[in-house]
């Protein structure tokens, strides 16, 4: 694993790929905050890092793009997968190449409260405590490029695609506004999601007649529920959705708050990522 890190360290200091996200985060940030709190005085840098969130969106992607696609593309991933190491120290390696070279632009942004306190009182408990908050959803953002990058040859549509993953993250509150809150609104979106499942289930595994026992059985469930207790699904679908709004539990943080259940649910989100990225590889190791 060591040996993978320094490798895919090296690799995105000796090309253009790892300057190019320092420079557009810093670039970006450094904006923000001399417009926000250098300019208009305000003091609190959370506020700089708020802003500066939909970077990250186009950033990330930038960085995670070719970490697994591009071995793919030219068959070195079979030297790897060959080599005397494990999958999963791999791809934990890679991850935490990744996260140093995102831990880079973030220690720098560690002075800017530094610079900040020249002028006027700082909390730099608050601010720290947000930059953290700001650092994990980061390491978030990585494990879904990373494995993203591992599902496809093509550097271009693991951007494009990384992209649009975190962008619905984004702006999931508002598109959880589109469904109806009432129980018989969330019981047929339920329906209709339980057949796309049990759709995929068969794009998976070419199985005509487990696909449809899981599509029959899911729906049966549904309708068992409804039936016996359809309170149950009143606003589900905004529940549902709110899991995967990745940057909404940035906001304890950015109030100066250290959210535990926050650090576990990033935690949450890195090992799961990273969980389906192993497998993936596996899978394509036996095939």
């Amino acid at each position: 694993m060591v040996a993978i890190y320094k490798k895919e360290v090296k690799g995105f200091l000796n090309s253009m790929v790892g300057f190019v996200f320092m420079a557009l985060f810093l670039l970006v940030t450094g904006i923000y905050f001399t417009a926000y709190n250098l300019q208009s005085a305000y003091p609190k840098f959370a506020y700089t890092l708020s802003a500066v969130l939909i970077v990250l969106l186009i950033a990330v992607p930038i960085l995670t793009m070719r970490v697994l696609a591009e071995e793919q593309k030219q068959k070195t991933d079979q030297l790897l997968l060959t080599a005397p190491v494990s999958v999963t120290g791999i791809v934990v390696g890679k991850f935490f190449a990744l996260v140093t070279i995102f831990l880079i632009p973030m220690l720098i942004l560690a002075l800017y409260p530094l610079i900040l306190s020249q002028f006027g009182t700082i909390y730099f408990a608050e601010t720290y405590t947000a930059m953290f908050g700001f650092f994990l959803m980061g390491c978030a953002f990585l494990a879904i490029g990373l494995f993203i990058s591992s599902v496809t040859e093509s550097q271009i549509i693991a951007a494009v695609l990384t992209f649009l993953v975190l962008f619905v993250c984004y702006v999931i509150d508002g598109i959880a506004g589109f469904f109806p809150e009432t129980a018989s609104g969330s019981f047929y979106v339920l329906l209709v999601l339980v057949l796309i499942a049990a759709f995929v289930i068969y794009s998976m595994i070419k199985n005509v007649v487990i696909s449809a026992i899981c599509g029959i059985v899911g729906e049966a469930a549904l309708i068992i529920v409804y039936v016996t207790n359809a309170s149950v699904y009143e606003g589900l679908i905004q529940n549902i959705l709110s899991i995967f709004n990745i940057s909404d539990h940035f906001s304890e943080f950015y109030s100066g708050i250290f959210d535990i259940p926050g650090i576990v649910y990033y935690a949450s989100v890195i090992g799961v990522f990273l969980f389906l990225t192993v497998e993936t590889i596996q899978k394509r190791r036996w095939d």
